[in-house]
């Protein structure tokens, strides 16, 4: 009888983790798309180019949980990240392998050309 139990409990934990993942998350349409390493906080390398997160920043990983900057040091990650009016990065968001397939602008100039569809989350060249 226990073992059912147990069973059933870890099902019913396993569950929410199921829905969470499949829940398609939202972007801003300020987000802009980059490679991101983590080198000694608040400094990282975005892009190629040396950039700083800002005091309050954010990191969601493939999740949505907040990660630590400390704990992502060294490794390189997809993201989609938005920068505040002082040129610091401010939210970022580790991209799972099927978001990070979708199109998604690089510079701020290209979301000028680019359409943007916030409900299918995607965009399109014009």
């Amino acid at each position: 009888m226990s073992r059912c139990v147990l069973l059933g409990l870890a099902a019913a934990l396993a569950v929410p983790a199921l829905v969470q993942a499949q829940v398609q998350r939202q972007f801003p349409q300020n987000a802009l798309r980059g490679q991101m390493v983590v080198h000694q906080p608040p400094v990282i390398v975005l892009n190629g180019k040396e950039a700083r997160l800002a005091p309050a920043a954010r990191i969601r990983g493939q999740n949505n949980m907040i990660l630590m900057s400390g704990s992502l040091v060294g490794a390189e990650l997809p993201v989609n990240y938005t920068v505040d009016d002082y040129g610091l990065v401010k939210d970022v968001w580790v991209l799972r392998p099927e978001e990070a397939k979708k199109l998604w602008p690089k510079h701020p100039e290209e979301a000028a050309r680019w359409a943007f569809d916030p409900a299918a989350q995607t965009w399109i060249k014009r």
